[in-house]
């Protein structure tokens, strides 16, 4: 029985491997829209037997590349807050002993 002729079409746009070098410079968004891509045209059965491996070759990479797009924005935020509160005054520790001046 022949798929209906649109999701052959949305499987050629969107079913087919793309190039490792492609994905490299995919933004966090775009692998992950282009990993529910992929498993939708799985989940749905649009894949030919002989494009599956290199679809999931694929969604490997893009699981890596958003691991690594989350732990370089983890370590990015972690700098930023830690060099924030070094130079933030010890506001804190100055009204204790103000407070303490007073009595």
């Amino acid at each position: 029985m022949a798929r209906p002729k649109r999701a052959t079409e949305e499987l050629s746009d969107r079913g087919k491997a793309r190039p490792e070098r492609a994905t490299k410079e995919l933004s966090y968004g775009e692998a992950s829209s282009r990993l529910e891509e992929i498993l939708q045209a799985i989940e749905e059965g649009q894949v030919d037997i002989d494009e599956l491996s290199a679809l999931v070759k694929e969604a490997a990479d893009l699981v890596m590349l958003c691991r690594q797009k989350i732990h370089a924005a983890e370590v990015q935020v972690k700098t930023i807050t830690e060099q924030l509160e070094r130079e933030a005054p010890d506001t804190a520790g100055g009204d204790e002993e103000e407070e303490d001046e007073d009595e």
